[in-house]
């Protein structure tokens, strides 16, 4: 698969999108951890905010406090969540099922 060839401006700006939407995640996965942010808070503003619907459920789970990559895979199992699924990915009743594993 061949790369698009994109001017010195497209370039910048995709650079410069990419480095923001790493920023946005990263942010948000340690608002999680510290318990500024709830797991129903970041389902909701998944359809809003595009790097926040990108993200991959596994990382969101193991980004709660108690929670690590390990519990992460054993509960989307459970659930009958697909490993490389993103947050806007997640169907009703996934979404009911994780937040009712939460108490959100």
């Amino acid at each position: 698969m061949s790369l698009p060839e994109l001017d010195p401006e497209a370039r910048a700006a995709a650079l410069d999108k990419a480095r923001r939407s790493r920023r946005v995640r990263a942010e948000l996965k340690q608002m999680l951890k510290s318990g500024e942010v709830t797991l129903a808070e970041v389902l909701a503003r998944a359809g809003d905010a595009d790097a926040i619907g990108k993200m991959r459920v596994a990382d969101v789970l193991a980004a709660l406090p108690a929670i690590g990559k390990v519990k992460a895979a054993r509960l989307m199992d459970e659930v009958g969540i697909a490993d490389g699924r993103r947050v806007q990915g997640l169907g009703p009743r996934q979404r009911e099922a994780l937040l009712e594993r939460f108490d959100a």
